[in-house]
């Protein structure tokens, strides 16, 4: 079984002034690019059998707008880790993904989200990957065995 592995970075989100910037929330345009960002995923019949998502509150938000446009709203772990992951971190968090998820959806942050894609882009350099920017990485292994080098990613936004 092929393993597919959607990498997402959260939508626009509103600049931080006051409080944390754990709890920012996305802009008017970044709710826009969440709403498109699963247009686009379901445009390609691309449905995640389950979701990884950072615990930010723009994360959540794009989760949610993401899955307006999907026939079935995946399962979604909430993953605090995720929030300050770097990308054997993040790796860690994939790779206990349960054998029968053949869709996997991670939702997070860059710098993370763009080395992750760019980890899987070896010839391809990686010069940028924007808020709600999508990428696919078509893996050949399971998930406990994910790590770059076992698949190929496309950059879809």
């Amino acid at each position: 079984m092929t393993r597919r592995l959607i990498v997402l970075r959260h939508a626009q989100a509103e600049p931080l002034i006051d409080g944390s910037d754990h709890e920012r929330p996305l802009t008017a345009e970044g709710r826009e690019q969440a709403r498109a960002a699963g247009a686009h995923l379901a445009s390609g019949a691309l449905f995640p059998d389950r979701v990884i998502c950072s615990t930010a509150f723009r994360t959540r938000q794009t989760v949610e707008l993401v899955a307006e446009s999907l026939p079935d709203s995946p399962p979604v772990d909430f993953e605090r880790d995720l929030y300050g992951a770097d990308v054997p971190a993040a790796m860690e968090l994939i790779s206990r993904t349960a054998p029968e998820v053949g869709t996997l959806l991670v939702v997070g942050h860059n710098p993370t989200m763009a080395q992750l894609v760019g980890a899987f882009m070896p010839d391809e350099p990686l010069d940028s990957f924007p808020t709600a920017g999508l990428a696919v990485i078509d893996l050949e292994v399971e998930w406990l065995y994910a790590a770059p080098g076992t698949g190929a990613a496309r950059l879809l936004t």
